[in-house]
């Protein structure tokens, strides 16, 4: 099973790659281009700076209709084009920009995270200790992973909603 789901996964990262450099996005958007308007220009007999024109109103998918493919292999590169700017490349830019702009303010960082952990062990240790005058009891606390864990018995839309919740709590 895991040869089978092989080739996916290196797609899988090849994609997290592609979609986590500006710089490899803007490239293969501008070699797609570029490689679209040199097959069309042959398919088609067209010019060079027509066919370059055409590529990018068809990967935008403005598509003014001033150039159109009239062979089976302009019409086969066009819909390819067209489909993989709609279902990978603007999707991928997108989605790399808007990673960018939200940024989660309220996060902890690492120090802050080991500071606020140091605090409830003495926390705990100084409840202990007060239970231990008193002759109370304090019950151990729960062991559970975290509620994202990836072996959290709870399950997977459960978790979102309730990382979602305690985000929208602080």
């Amino acid at each position: 099973m895991d040869l089978l789901l092989l080739p996916f996964r290196w797609v899988y990262r090849g994609l997290v790659w592609f979609a986590n450099s500006p710089r490899t996005l803007i490239t293969s958007y501008l070699l797609m281009i570029v490689v679209a308007g040199i097959l069309y220009s042959h398919a088609e007999h067209k010019s060079a700076a027509d066919s370059v024109w055409w590529a990018v109103v068809t990967a935008s998918t403005v598509g003014y209709g001033d150039i159109s493919p009239t062979s089976w292999q302009g019409r086969t590169l066009a819909a390819l084009l067209i489909s993989t700017m709609v279902l990978l490349v603007i999707p991928l830019i997108t989605a790399h920009f808007a990673s960018r702009l939200i940024v989660d303010d309220d996060a902890f960082e690492h120090a802050e995270q080991e500071e606020l952990k140091a605090d409830v062990r003495r926390l705990r240790a100084l409840v202990e200790e007060m239970a231990a005058r008193q002759g109370i009891d304090v019950p151990e606390p729960e062991r559970r992973a975290p509620v994202n864990a990836p072996d959290s018995a709870a399950p997977l839309w459960e978790r979102s909603a309730r990382s979602n919740r305690r985000r929208r709590r602080r």
